[in-house]
């Protein structure tokens, strides 16, 4: 089973920490975000890895290199410009294979077991559903959350609502209808299949900081340095 991480945007709720560097490439606990990621994904199992860069691609691959250093192989996806998230992850489908293939933002750090997974990927190749997302407990930016959990199963949930983690299980036909080079979010599509259904979820409970911001990564930088 392949991952994907998504580190080509721009990283705008970063500025000025990512004029410089790429937000996949910030610091945190003496590593890069990214780093953090792709270790966790590594004692999961994930060996082949796909990246996609855009802003600032060069210092990505230059500091990650082909994985080998971190047990794993990078492909990466070159984005001329970010094509958002559905769009960034239609351009990789050559890259990720036929199989259903894991999705995590770069900015995430996370104790979440990606091997469990695994199990989620099935009724998902199946093709009883779409994707398979993972959620956590509303932080406090995000009070409101995403999405409702029900008996496995996302809705709309107008109360009891979750937050999406920015990690979950896609097959690729989610992605099919989307043209080469389509700027595109991930929301546009999911919103319609979790109506439809078609999408699992479960709630991680365990350690989960988006740290998409700069108060949010020096959040992450203390509680690193605490541990």
């Amino acid at each position: 089973m392949r991952a994907m991480i998504l580190a080509a945007g721009r990283g705008e709720r970063m500025r000025p920490l990512t004029d410089r560097v790429p937000k996949a490439m910030l610091p945190a606990g003496g590593r890069p975000l990214i780093v953090h990621l792709i270790e966790r994904l590594a004692r999961a199992g994930f060996r082949d890895l796909v990246i996609n860069v855009s802003h600032l691609a060069g210092a990505i691959e230059h500091g990650l290199a082909d994985g080998a250093g971190y047990g794993v192989r990078i492909a990466y996806s070159r984005e001329r410009d970010a094509l958002e998230t559905a769009g960034g992850i239609a351009q990789a489908l050559p890259l990720l294979g036929a199989a259903p293939f894991v999705v995590a933002n770069c900015d995430v750090y996370t104790d979440f077991d990606f091997a469990r997974l695994a199990a989620a990927a099935e009724p998902v190749a199946r093709g009883r559903f779409a994707a398979h997302l993972v959620l956590v407990p509303n932080p406090p930016h995000h009070p409101a959350g995403d999405f409702g959990l029900a008996e496995g199963r996302l809705d709309a949930g107008s109360a009891g609502r979750h937050t999406y983690s920015g990690i979950g299980v896609y097959a690729p036909r989610f992605f099919s209808g989307i043209a080469p080079g389509e700027r595109l979010a991930l929301a546009r599509l999911l919103q319609p299949a979790i109506a439809r259904g078609e999408v699992s979820g479960e709630l991680h409970r365990g350690v989960w900081i988006d740290a998409g911001s700069p108060e949010r990564l020096a959040a992450l930088e203390r509680a690193l340095g605490r541990s």
